[in-house]
């Protein structure tokens, strides 16, 4: 794909606009491009009230968007950044994620949330974390976190045709990025092999997916990377598979060491893989601390390349 990660979601969100009378925009200033310009020029494209701004509350805009589904509609709500799902959290937790159970499959909520999230921009605790291990404990509720352009826009297709929330989690940092991978053209729905290897297994997404290949080809370790692309409900059946080949296992997430994401993936694979691992997991994360705000405590919080390079070591060698 040619475009940028947000060139590319906004065109697959036109097209479902102007394919599907039911899809509607909603969000803080979206009607003008959006914060981060995902929606720029689509008011112009279909009828007045289609995309449409709202008050400043995420829980008005989440209710609105559950109710909105409920009659028959495909909302699409763009909540900014990804800390802001605290305050919609009731809304997306306690109904949208729980109707269909509830009503016994008489109701389905196809709800798409989107929202950024990331460090490194020195935009401070409020506006920087990834929640995904918080978002994937609530069932009934799809996560997406796509890494390329091709599967942002997949991902946002994906997301308008389900019957259920889906909520698509973009990095910050890929927003402006080109970077294609292997398996593009395929389902965002499941974790993909974006590089053969046979001495590790390295899982990661978004935009520490793409430093971790730049790493292991510095490095000249043959390790496998796998994209995990859908969160939530979370499926390791790849990741084990290739654990088996392995024996190693390595966790890159961006997310907070204090619980999150990787520690229910470890579980998993190490339950599923225990006769066949030579080393334990390893999870490699920022520190359980508030995201800093000032750069040289930012750059101290995020992952670094030589972190990642001596967690490979570490596990490939034993040394690092």
């Amino acid at each position: 794909m040619s475009g940028t990660y947000l060139d590319a979601a906004r065109s697959a969100l036109g097209a479902a606009l102007e394919e599907d009378d039911a899809v509607v925009i909603l969000g803080e200033d979206v009607a003008a491009g959006g914060p981060f310009g995902l929606t720029k020029g689509l008011a112009g494209r279909v009828a007045p009230g289609r995309v449409r701004n709202t008050p400043i509350s995420e829980g008005a805009v989440a209710g609105v968007g559950v109710g909105l589904a409920l009659g028959g509609r495909r909302p699409f709500i763009d909540l900014m950044f990804n800390d802001f799902i605290t305050a919609a959290s009731d809304q997306l937790f306690n109904h949208a994620a729980k109707i269909h159970y509830m009503s016994g499959g008489r109701y389905s909520v196809p709800l798409t949330v989107w929202t950024v999230g990331g460090a490194g921009t020195r935009w401070g605790a409020q506006h920087s974390q990834r929640l995904d291990g918080w978002l994937a404990q609530v069932p009934g509720l799809k996560v997406l976190a796509p890494s390329t352009p091709s599967m942002a826009a997949s991902s946002v297709r994906a997301a308008l045709a389900d019957p259920d929330p889906v909520v698509v989690f973009a990095d910050r940092g890929l927003l402006f990025q080109r970077a294609d991978l292997p398996g593009d053209d395929g389902s965002p729905w499941w974790p993909r092999v974006v590089r053969p290897g046979g001495e590790l297994t390295v899982v990661a997404s978004g935009l520490l997916l793409h430093r971790v290949l730049t790493v292991v080809e510095s490095v000249g370790v043959d390790a496998e990377v796998i994209d995990l692309q859908r969160i939530a409900p979370l499926d390791v059946d790849l990741i084990a598979e290739s654990v088996r080949k392995t024996r190693r296992l390595l966790l890159v997430h961006e997310e907070s060491a204090q619980g999150g994401l990787t520690l229910s993936i470890a579980a998993r694979v190490s339950q599923a893989c225990h006769a066949s691992m030579e080393a334990p997991v390893l999870r490699l994360t920022p520190p359980p601390t508030p995201i800093p705000a000032a750069a040289s405590l930012e750059d101290a919080y995020l992952i670094s390349d030589s972190q990642i390079e001596a967690a490979i070591r570490n596990l490939v060698t034993g040394r690092q």
